[in-house]
C-alpha cells in the first residue's frame, strides 16, 4: 500500500499579542490562508485518515480552518506534544509511529521541523512558508526517513488562489 504524508506548516501567527509561544494566535492573514490549504487538499482528493497537530494555538486553529473546506472529516485527529518540536526528529517519529493501514497522514507543525522533515524523508530542500504544505509519497511508515520518498507537491495553495 502505497502512502501519502501531507506536511503542513501553521498559518501565519499573530505576534503582536502578548503571550507565550505555545499560546500564539493566528494573525488576520493566517486566518484568510488557511482555508485555501484546505480546499486544495479537497480538490486534490488529499483528505488524509489520520491527523496529528502540534497542542500550539496557531496549529489547532490552522487545523480548524484547513477541515472546515471539507465534507467528510478525517477519522482520527490526534493533538500531539510531539508534534510542538522544531526539529525533524519528533515528527519523524510519529510518521514511523503510524499504522501501516493508515493511507494517508498530516502533520501540522512548525518550521524548521516541516522543512527538515522533507528534506529528510525526500532528499530534497523545499521552503515552507506559514500556510505552506509539502505532500510526500512513501512505500511505508515504519523505516520512513531513508530519503526514499517522492515529493508531489510543496508550495502555500493560498499564492495560487491569488490571494
Amino acid at each position: 500500500m502505497a502512502h501519502t504524508l501531507l506536511v503542513l506548516r501553521h498559518a501565519k501567527s499573530d505576534w503582536a499579542v502578548p503571550v507565550s509561544d505555545r499560546e500564539r494566535p493566528l494573525a488576520k492573514r493566517g486566518v484568510r490562508q488557511a482555508p485555501h490549504t484546505g480546499r486544495w487538499i479537497a480538490d486534490n482528493d488529499l483528505v488524509p485518515d489520520v491527523v496529528i497537530v502540534s497542542p500550539a494555538t496557531r496549529a489547532i486553529r490552522t487545523w480548524e480552518l484547513v477541515c472546515g473546506a471539507w465534507t467528510a472529516p478525517p477519522t482520527e485527529v490526534r493533538i500531539d506534544e510531539a508534534a510542538y518540536t522544531f526539529g525533524a526528529g519528533g515528527l519523524l517519529g510519529l510518521v514511523r509511529a503510524t499504522p501501516e493501514s493508515v493511507a494517508r497522514l498530516a502533520l501540522v507543525g512548525h518550521n524548521p521541523a516541516v522543512e527538515d522533515l522533507v528534506a529528510v524523508l525526500t532528499d530534497e530542500s523545499v521552503r515552507m512558508p506559514t500556510s505552506a504544505l509539502a505532500v510526500v509519497d512513501l512505500d511505508r511508515w515504519q523505516g520512513a526517513g531513508m530519503r526514499d520518498g517522492r515529493l508531489r507537491y510543496a508550495g502555500r495553495p493560498a499564492d495560487e488562489s491569488g490571494f
